[in-house]
């Protein structure tokens, strides 16, 4: 009979992700067989110490998934959920996949809303995905004003979905050229993880080149095309001394302070993630 404790069924999985090159098997196969099993990771390794076994059904739709991540199916639409910062985010097919480095974006943004002297400030979260960054503006500066502007159709109702419980979030379907006006000159913060890959940059990694949406990833042929509108929206929307964020590749910080400056934008400065590389940068409406 084939073995059927969890630890021998997480580490088989384990073995498969691995030889599939997937680059953290054992985490992977540890938070699938989790989601399966409707527990937390922590509870499964629990349940690993104590000789747990898995019920056919179970170790069926496990098997199922290990499959599907092993040809490079993201984990998270595989569980439907992705963390971001201090919320379980849903997202699936169409929608880009929140990353741990546009946290440490996010908080440029929720710093400048906290430090803000008004007593209702605006934060503005540019092409808002799954609406990550404005859900954490809204949640963790509950007295701000967010508003959220999100293109693409297969985005938005991931965007809508994770942002409709939310009183102080305002979510709009539309381009961020031909939206919020009505609140022009009023923000405090703007911030944007737009498209930034150049068009011939084709990802490495397959979650990203077979999975994310082409939509949310390429921006022309330098990969600034959305930057240079996020730049001339950011000047209408934000009031003066306003702090526009706009999270890049790690390339493109001069390019992107240079475009700045010559619209006319103050102190353009260009900040490292936590691996050091370039990965935002922050400028001041004059």
């Amino acid at each position: 009979m084939p073995e059927t404790t969890l630890a021998a069924i997480v580490r088989s999985a384990a073995e498969r992700l691995a030889a599939a090159g997937v680059p953290e098997p054992l985490v992977d196969a540890e938070l699938l067989t989790a989601h399966v099993q409707k527990i937390g990771r922590g509870e499964l390794q629990a349940a690993i110490v104590r000789g747990d076994g898995m019920g056919e059904d179970e170790a069926q739709a496990l098997d199922a998934l290990v499959s599907r991540r092993s040809v490079r199916e993201p984990l998270q639409h595989l569980t439907g959920t992705a963390p971001f910062r201090h919320r379980e985010l849903a997202v699936g097919p169409g929608v880009f996949v929140p990353r741990p480095e546009t946290e440490t974006v996010a908080q440029f943004a929720i710093d400048a809303l906290l430090n803000d002297a008004s007593g209702e400030p605006i934060g503005v979260d540019l092409c808002t995905g799954s609406g990550a960054i404005a859900v954490a503006m809204a949640t963790e500066v509950p007295h701000a004003r967010v508003f959220a502007v999100e293109l693409s159709d297969d985005a938005y109702p991931w965007a809508e979905r994770n942002t409709r419980e939310i009183e102080n979030l305002t979510l709009v379907h539309g381009d961020l050229a031909d939206t919020l006006h009505e609140i022009d000159g009023t923000a405090s913060v703007v911030i944007s993880n737009p498209p930034y890959v150049p068009d011939a940059a084709v990802p490495r990694d397959p979650e990203v080149r077979l999975f994310d949406p082409a939509m949310a990833l390429y921006g022309g042929v330098d990969g600034l095309d959305v930057v240079r509108a996020l730049s001339v929206r950011g000047l209408q929307l934000l009031r003066p001394g306003g702090l526009l964020v706009i999270e890049h590749g790690e390339l493109q910080g001069e390019a992107i302070r240079t475009l700045l400056a010559d619209d006319g934008w103050r102190a353009p400065s260009t900040h490292r993630d936590l691996t050091q590389r370039d990965r935002s940068t922050t400028a001041l409406r004059p």
